[in-house]
């Protein structure tokens, strides 16, 4: 078993990056080199801004090359609490921005030619109780008549040629949610955005930042820059050089396995329409085929904001046993990746996006960045530019965790709050 990203594992190698030492002057300095901030970084060298990013490890190290494969469309909260929230149509521009984000990426792949086996895959929301798939109708039918067609509530007895497991009481189904490599999406995205001007900076963190005139001066182990303005894109892995977002966002382990590849039998018995899926307990799990028919299962095993080899696997072990839960054929199957990583929540799980303590900045996706990162790249490039303003999170509120400091003692007694929910709902 590797301990590793499958995404990260089985993409090619990025080619573009800078040589020589990080240095020079530059319109915009982009912080993190994931989705986010290589969505941005094209999107601005494109338009010929200068445009430095700053990557404190490598191409698409954080979230964007450790997560599940989704690009699951809509809001992942209920449709109904937005709409409570912030009313009708804010609550119904949430929902397009997640549409919107998968339209973006599928326009980039087309733009610059990245083989990332995007597909429109559906994804498939699986009531894990009774009152789960109530709850689900409910929702399902405010979002069918509100805001997206493209959905319809599948019973116990539809789920047969979905899944092959008999827990599920049903299911809503949206259907244009996707799935890609997301290794290959983002080494593509950045070898782009190198392509169109933009100068990448791996392995040079950001410790410091100090003022420099009307912009910043950023301090790397290679080398400073110096820039106009600053995009933050580093989500859960924001360092203590920009405190104000540490405070802001609870860094969260969620982890996941990649089986073996399983032969043509062992799909149709376990994934037959293979779509996306997630359960609907608060600590559930989600799943979906690699391109190559491995089962990638994941989930918030341990509430744990480290992601090491060791936190990997007593994570792996938990999740092993609750694939076996679901797929019992599948019980025992070999696993050939085991990995974690952190992702950036927010207290009421919504993104943030804007400009605060001197610096543009996307960041609080909380589990759900893949389908939209990229797009808030493209509309942070617009609003740092003064072209538009198309941000769907303007204005919310963001105060900081009471007691949180950057290191989030308190999420051993978030997971066992949610167990207890789990139980009782």
């Amino acid at each position: 078993m590797k301990f590793d990203s499958y995404w990260q594992d089985t993409a090619p190698a990025f080619t573009g990056g800078a040589a020589g030492p990080v240095a020079g002057h530059y319109d915009v300095a982009v912080i993190g080199a994931g989705f986010t901030g290589l969505g941005a970084a094209r999107k601005l060298a494109k338009e010929g801004r200068r445009v430095v990013v700053l990557e404190a490890k490598s191409v698409g190290f954080g979230a964007s090359g450790r997560n599940g494969g989704h690009l699951n469309n809509g809001i992942a909260h209920s449709f109904l609490h937005a709409k409570a929230m912030f009313g009708a149509e804010r609550a119904k521009a949430m929902y397009r921005a997640f549409d919107l984000g998968i339209e973006t990426i599928e326009r980039i792949i087309a733009e610059e030619g990245i083989a990332c086996d995007f597909r429109r895959s559906g994804k498939l929301k699986l009531a894990s109780k009774p009152a789960h798939y109530d709850s689900l109708a409910r929702n399902f039918e405010a979002i069918h008549r509100e805001v997206d067609a493209d959905t319809a509530m599948l019973s116990k007895a539809d789920l047969a040629g979905e899944i092959g497991s008999g827990i599920f009481h049903g299911g809503m189904l949206q259907k244009k949610s996707a799935m890609m490599h997301m290794g290959r999406f983002v080494v593509g995205l950045a070898e782009a955005a190198a392509r169109h001007g933009a100068v990448i900076h791996e392995n040079a963190p950001v410790t410091a930042r100090r003022p420099h005139g009307k912009g910043w001066e950023l301090t790397t182990p290679q080398g400073t820059v110096t820039a106009d303005k600053v995009f933050l894109a580093t989500g859960a892995y924001t360092t203590s050089a920009f405190g104000y977002f540490r405070r802001r966002i609870v860094p969260v382990g969620s982890f996941l396995l990649a089986t073996r590849p399983l032969t043509g039998a062992e799909v149709a018995a376990a994934m037959p329409g293979n779509r996306t899926c997630v359960t609907s307990l608060n600590i559930g799990n989600y799943f979906r085929l690699s391109p190559d028919n491995r089962l990638i299962f994941g989930g918030r095993a341990r509430f744990s904001a480290r992601s090491d080899q060791q936190s990997d696997a007593k994570s792996g072990a938990i999740l092993q046993a609750a694939l076996a839960g679901i797929f019992p054929q599948l019980a025992g199957v070999e696993v050939d990746y085991c990995w974690g990583g952190l992702v950036d929540m927010t207290k009421d799980r919504f993104p943030r996006a804007g400009h605060a303590d001197g610096v543009y900045y996307s960041m609080g996706y909380s589990g759900h960045g893949a389908q939209i990162a990229t797009h808030m790249g493209e509309i942070m490039a617009d609003l740092i530019t003064g072209r538009f303003d198309r941000n769907p999170w303007a204005d919310l509120p963001w105060k900081a965790v009471p007691g949180h400091f950057g290191q989030p003692w308190f999420l051993p007694l978030v997971g066992s709050y949610y167990k207890l929910l789990d139980r009782v709902q």
